[in-house]
């Protein structure tokens, strides 16, 4: 009886041992051998429309599970397909595994159809990019390739696979033991050194990054941030880190305009910044003057910059060092900016009610957030909404409002909510898009309704490039060629077997969001929207010099 397989099968049998249960992707004839392989696994293969719908569905499955999503493609133009949501994965610290198949390693040395040097192409956006070249080392690049894109800050790591190694038969060999460091406990010292600036600080604030959630420290954010009592501003990504309800949320940064946020930070002596990555928020917009007091808690060191130079550091397990400076910390309460609070909030639902129609997106984000529940999940496409959806959704826990904002590419909203309801079949997933980013990525809508997936698009209908007129008109008052013409979107929901539904008043928008999320399966709605509202933004957050000056 032999005891070989080929290698093709050790892949498969490795990525079981990783514990993988999905592999996005598009069968092709160079990844043929793995196709096989499949066959014979408890892994299901999702089969996308597009190889790009694939990575970026690994993408949203990493960061809502904190395992490695899988995308596999096969050579050339299926490989490179899936750079923009490799990237996106990447830089929105997202653990990915791509792995894509090649021509054979006797035709590499030489023009060859279809071949291209992957490995290379893809080192830039990922934290790993190996080629297999021998069948028996299938199993520490396997090991290794999860390694990398699950340790903090996790990111995408990328397989070359050739199809005349697929094919070799090799000793049957055993999965090497998935391990993964313990995060290194901080410095006592340092701990003590951080709560003592704190303790002498009249006015901190807490920026809260996405490695508050990676790490699963949100309970010890909160906790902390009432112990010191200061004001938590989240970044996109870490949206509901902290309830939006709780007295000592302020809301979220990013945006480049000076914000209302912005003006806590503007008043706080210190900032304490936690689980921050910065490639979300540059610390250029709230430290220009270089003169911020900085403290850095997080698992990795601070990055070098001019405008990010801190005062004291605590590396190590996000969760222990939050409770140990806590608990080090003794600072008298002080009003933690109540009033900008109230302002802040009093803002946001200011067109709670509004009737207008097209809708404002203020009005429509309101009555998104009155139609889910608390654990739904919104992934948020890229565009002008996006701008909104940061700056107002009140999310009430963490990775309920999934924005892409390190890379912050269009078109993910859709192949992240099957992802997304594929994690969490109970809840009710909304993928939110502009008309341009739906249209970059709608052939998935076939995908969710062959999985017979219970999901709802709501499209920010403008008939154009939203976010890029914004800019425009910003830098140089008048648009340019960002006008486009839409299909009718409920007939095309319907051709896919789907529901459509278009809002024609904006009293109907709240009722129609409920009818869709409980229709039994795939619905899009066509909801047209105001952006006129972009600029009148833009020039009420200009001319603020002071919070309350609303």
């Amino acid at each position: 009886m032999s005891n070989k397989l080929r290698s093709a099968q050790l892949l498969v049998k490795c990525l079981e041992h990783e514990g993988v249960e999905y592999i996005f992707g598009i069968p092709g004839e160079e990844n043929i051998a793995v196709m096989d392989a499949l066959l014979d696994s408890p892994i299901e293969f999702i089969i996308t429309r597009h190889e790009q719908a694939a990575a970026f569905m690994a993408d949203v499955y990493g960061r809502l599970t904190g395992r490695a999503g899988v995308c596999m493609s096969t050579l050339g133009p299926g490989a490179t397909n899936l750079v923009t949501g490799v990237a996106d994965g990447n830089m929105d610290r997202a653990p990915l595994v791509a792995i894509a198949g090649q021509g054979a390693t006797t035709r590499m040395h030489k023009e060859s159809h279809q071949v291209l040097d992957l490995v290379n192409l893809f080192d830039p956006i990922t934290k790993y990019s190996v080629q297999i070249r021998e069948p028996e080392i299938v199993p520490e690049i396997v090991r290794k390739a999860f390694k990398f894109a699950q340790a903090e800050k996790p990111g995408a790591a990328f397989i070359d696979f050739p199809e005349n190694i697929g094919d070799m038969e090799v000793e049957d060999l055993t999965p090497l033991r998935v391990q993964s460091p313990v995060p290194p406990t901080a410095a006592a010292g340092k701990c003590s050194q951080v709560a003592e600036i704190i303790a002498k600080s009249k006015s901190p604030i807490i920026i809260a990054g996405n490695g508050v959630i990676r790490n699963g420290a949100c309970d010890e954010l909160v906790e902390m941030a009432e112990t010191i009592s200061a004001p938590v501003a989240t970044t996109f990504m870490a949206k509901g880190a902290i309830p939006s309800s709780h007295p000592l949320s302020l809301g979220t940064v990013g945006l480049k305009a000076h914000d209302l946020v912005a003006f806590g930070i503007d008043e706080a002596d210190l900032v304490i910044c936690v689980g921050y990555d910065m490639v979300e928020y540059d610390p250029a917009h709230w430290n220009p003057k270089h003169d911020k007091k900085i403290i850095h808690i997080d698992g990795t060191a601070a990055e070098v910059d001019t405008n990010y130079i801190v005062e004291a550091g605590v590396i190590g397990d996000l969760k222990d060092s939050l409770r140990r400076i806590a608990a080090r910390c003794d600072r008298e309460a002080a009003p933690a900016m109540k009033k900008l609070r109230h302002t802040i909030t009093e803002m946001l639902n200011e067109h709670a009610d509004d009737t207008a129609f097209p809708i404002k997106p203020q009005k429509i984000i309101c009555d998104l957030r009155k139609a889910m529940e608390p654990e739904d999940i919104v992934i948020s496409d890229v565009g002008a909404h996006k701008m909104w959806m940061a700056r107002m959704f009140q999310a009430e826990r963490p990775n309920t409002c999934i924005i892409s904002n390190g890379f912050a590419s269009m078109g993910i909203a859709l192949p992240g909510a099957i992802a997304a309801k594929l994690v969490y079949p109970e809840r009710n997933i909304l993928a939110v898009c502009g008309d341009s980013g739906f249209m970059m990525n709608n052939q998935e809508i076939e995908t969710a309704v062959r999985l017979g997936l219970n999901i709802t698009v709501l499209i920010f209908n403008d008939n154009k490039y939203g976010l890029i007129e914004w800019h425009q008109m910003r830098e140089y008052g008048r648009a340019s060629h960002i006008d486009v013409t839409n299909p009718d979107f409920v007939k095309f929901a319907e051709s896919f077997g789907a529901h459509g539904y278009k809002v024609e008043r904006a009293e109907d928008l709240l009722d129609t969001i409920k009818t869709a999320m409980n229709d039994g399966g795939v619905s899009i709605i066509d909801c047209p929207v105001d952006y006129s509202e972009n600029m009148k933004l833009t020039n009420r957050l200009k001319s603020l010099t002071s919070f309350d000056e609303k």
